[in-house]
């Protein structure tokens, strides 16, 4: 539990310390056996820390793609590429990167939080790492709480047993798996709504073709250039991402 609630908070000081990484010295590094002396207490806490900030950087992988808005935005895509019937077209780099970027477009007030209340202050050395890790962790999870259904929230806190008498006091250990399963569920909704529009389409070209006695034509040949066609006057990937946008608004 003490893990999960200094990772994301240590994940998102990584991630918004990078623009100011040139501020840091970096120190030299030697190999060597030497006693422990004097400084022994404190060789053994570096070596710890150290130990916990590569394993933090193991798991920045996932802590991007199940902490913030990447799951949703990428699924989105893909269930729209999927209705539409274009096989891989566009590609899975384009939707992830354009996913990504919109990832940082949406984490942005976030991200800007941490390194105004945690960040910047680390770097001048006005708080202590353990203080910069308790703020970057409240603008983090005011995203997450806000972007989470009570009913999923309820569910992880029931089995824990928790009984949280404000929105800080509930734990990331709750609340991770909570968001993750709410921000599944709204692109999964949003996908959905996707699929009626073209739905139609297949379904009018399909009714068009058997009454024309094309009975051995497949209707994907006509209906996906026709649902491109309709996608494209109508705007359609302003419109998916616009509505993308407005979910964390």
């Amino acid at each position: 539990m003490k893990f999960a609630k200094v990772a994301l908070p240590l994940f998102f000081l990584l991630l918004v310390g990078v623009a100011h990484a040139q501020q840091v010295q970096v120190p030299s590094v030697n190999i060597g056996i030497n006693p422990a002396g004097a400084k022994g207490g404190n060789d053994v806490s570096t070596s710890l820390q150290l130990m916990a900030l590569l394993t933090v950087l193991s798991i920045a992988p996932a802590l991007l793609i199940l902490t913030t808005a990447f799951s949703r935005i990428v699924i989105i895509f893909s269930l729209l590429r999927t209705a539409m019937g274009t096989q891989n077209i566009p590609p899975n780099q384009v939707i992830i990167g354009l996913s990504l970027f919109l990832t940082f477009f949406v984490m942005a007030p976030t991200y800007e939080a941490v390194n105004k209340d945690a960040v910047m202050p680390l770097m001048e050395k006005k708080i202590t790492f353990e203080q910069a890790v308790d703020r970057a962790e409240k603008p983090v999870k005011a995203f997450m709480l806000k972007n989470t259904y009570k009913k999923d929230l309820q569910l992880f806190l029931d089995y824990k047993q928790e009984r949280p008498q404000t929105r800080d006091d509930v734990s990331l250990i709750s609340l991770i798996p909570a968001f993750i399963i709410s921000e599944l569920k709204t692109a999964f909704v949003v996908g959905f709504y996707l699929f009626i529009p073209f739905l139609i389409i297949d379904l009018i070209v399909a009714s068009v073709l058997m009454s024309m006695g094309m009975m051995m034509m497949p209707p994907v040949v006509v209906s996906l250039p026709a649902k491109i066609l309709v996608f494209v006057l109508a705007d359609g990937w302003s419109v998916v991402v616009s509505a993308v946008l407005s979910g964390y608004r």
